[in-house]
């Protein structure tokens, strides 16, 4: 008797639970109430739009075979089969003077254990204008030499640690340490999963710097037994020379549950990369200036982008599942369309971060 491998029975066992995985809630326009106590929440107009758009997508695309609706291709590696969707688009970039921002770094005595901003006014009178001069103060000689020792051999990651310890993980300190990499460092990524935590990831976007563009590589696991060689391809990305993960909301969220599905595979894991997490230094820059801070709110803010058709993220694992059920690829339109503008839509925030803070434009 053949045995039947090991993931096709794990996408077996989860396309038969997918129905049962809603986790939000649908309050009333204008039920501030209950968007504030459900933390997954949908207006009942976004959910009947979304309802609407669903029935319409199973319409519009039905008999449509996969590889004529999605442009894309399949990759083999080590785990499998992915099926991979390339794009590239336009985007301005933006990069941080590393000497002009390093030179701020050895002036900023409130890195050294035991400063605040008053010791540091009193000791710059005093004539200790660097970290480096502290080095012969009687009382700051021992904490001043160990920031000097990670100073002299800086990596980004050590002085976002640095920074996010003495300051917070928002301050424009963190965010500096992208001027130590190049754009080509940066690793953009977003993903769609079937829920919270522990249940498959169906899509994870890739963006990377490609000339003046970016590119992004689009992970979709046409069943879910798929899910191991999309992670797979995905962590190639984050190993190697000097990457940099830049996500949103990625270190409460995206991060964990790749680690999570990862492990679960026993595939590795993401260790030893800087992360920058743009809601932190997001909230550091504009949580009085915009009403909402959500990815989607802040791309219409800053670049007047306004999405249609779009598919909220608490129903894409209804729209999975649907497509799962039915064979129909229409569902996947919107989820493929929504996952790439959150990719391009982050590296834009990240470079126009970079450019609000440093002011290089």
């Amino acid at each position: 008797m053949t045995a039947t491998p090991a993931t096709f029975r794990i996408g077996e066992s989860w396309q038969q639970r997918i129905g049962a995985l809603r986790e939000y809630e649908v309050v009333r326009d204008g039920n501030t109430f209950g968007a504030n106590l459900f933390r997954g929440c949908l207006f009942s107009s976004e959910y009947d739009s979304a309802h609407k758009l669903l029935a319409h997508l199973l319409e519009q695309y039905r008999n449509c075979p996969f590889e004529e609706v999605f442009s894309g291709s399949v990759e083999e590696n080590e785990a499998g089969d992915s099926f991979v969707i390339r794009t590239r688009h336009a985007i301005v970039q933006e990069k941080i003077d590393p000497e002009e921002y390093f030179s701020g770094v050895w002036h900023d005595l409130t890195l050294v254990h035991g400063i605040g901003k008053v010791t540091e006014r009193r000791l710059k009178a005093r004539g200790y204008a660097t970290i480096r001069d502290l080095a012969r103060h009687p009382r700051f000689r021992p904490a001043a030499g160990q920031v000097i020792r990670m100073l002299e051999t800086p990596t980004s990651a050590g002085i976002m640690e640095l920074a996010g310890t003495r300051h917070a993980r928002s301050h424009p300190m963190v965010l500096g340490a992208a001027g130590f990499h190049e754009p080509e460092d940066f690793v953009f990524v977003d993903i769609e999963t079937l829920g919270l935590f522990s249940r498959p990831i169906i899509l994870i976007g890739v963006g990377t710097i490609e000339g003046r563009d970016l590119g992004v590589s689009q992970y979709l696991l046409r069943s879910v037994d798929e899910e191991p060689a999309a992670l797979y391809a995905a962590l190639s990305y984050l190993s190697g020379d000097h990457p940099a993960l830049v996500t949103y909301n990625g270190k409460a969220f995206d991060l964990p549950y790749l680690q999570d599905r990862l492990a679960y595979y026993g595939l590795g894991a993401v260790s030893g990369i800087p992360h920058f997490d743009c809601l932190h230094f997001a909230r550091g820059r504009w949580r009085d200036r915009f009403r909402s801070l959500r990815l989607s709110a802040l791309e219409k803010e800053l670049f007047g982008i306004v999405r249609t058709d779009d598919v909220p993220g608490q129903m894409v694992p209804e729209f999975y599942e649907t497509y799962l059920r039915t064979g129909n690829c229409g569902p996947l339109v919107p989820v493929i369309s929504h996952n790439r503008q959150d990719v391009l839509s982050l590296a834009m925030i990240f470079f126009h971060l970079i450019k609000e803070t440093y002011g290089n434009c």
